[in-house]
């Protein structure tokens, strides 16, 4: 029997073997984008037309960026991007970076500063909690980080606005489901393609507000 730190090592090896091996990795190499994250934005976009030149966007939980990457060759020179994490993260074209948490007063009027009361095209959210390895604990991170992305959005999307985040299915998820129902006039679920099959997450879609 393997004893703990054992496995650990051989699942740490499982993982990179099957992040190396990962064809979204290669080809987020190849086509320039910081994470193969990038694709899960890429195919959600292209069913639902979240991007369009001009658009005003806050990508929370932005680092390393590939959201962003994905939204700033879309919106052209009049387009915008405010992004927000607590990692820093290189810069880029049409993109304003805050480094810090956005569940503190202080970067969430940063961004409040930074928009000078202009109304917002999308908020889109890959904001992830620190991982306990505990399923229950950490859903329910998670749900929370989706609950201050959602208040965010209400205060600031336009009335046709849509609202993007990652959730986990597990505790709390169905009710932050129907919350979203009450608030937006449509709701839907998304699980890209370059989402793993085995990972609980799943990406909600919610357009027009109430």
């Amino acid at each position: 029997m393997l004893n703990p730190s054992a496995k650990r090592h051989k699942s740490n090896k499982d993982w990179m073997m099957e992040h190396v091996n990962d064809p979204y990795v290669q080809k987020a190499k190849q086509e320039g984008y910081r994470s193969r994250a990038a694709y899960k934005l890429i195919e959600i976009d292209t069913k639902d037309k979240l991007i369009k030149p001009g658009s005003v966007i806050v990508d929370l939980g932005s680092a390393p960026g590939s959201w962003s990457q994905v939204a700033a060759r879309k919106i052209g020179n009049t387009g915008r991007i405010i992004a927000i994490d607590l990692l820093e993260m290189q810069g880029m074209g049409h993109v304003e970076f805050i480094q810090g948490d956005f569940s503190e007063a202080g970067p969430l009027a940063q961004i409040e500063a930074m928009l000078v009361g202009a109304k917002v095209d999308l908020v889109m959210s890959d904001m992830l909690p620190n991982m306990s390895g505990v399923p229950t604990i950490d859903s329910a991170r998670a749900i929370y980080l989706c609950e201050l992305a959602a208040e965010f959005a209400l205060a600031h999307l336009k009335p046709d606005g849509k609202f993007l985040t990652k959730a986990y299915q597990g505790p709390g998820y169905e009710e932050f489901f129907q919350q979203l129902k009450k608030q937006f006039k449509t709701v839907a679920s998304r699980k890209p393609d370059a989402s793993r099959d085995r990972s609980a997450e799943l990406f909600l879609l919610a357009s027009g507000l109430k």
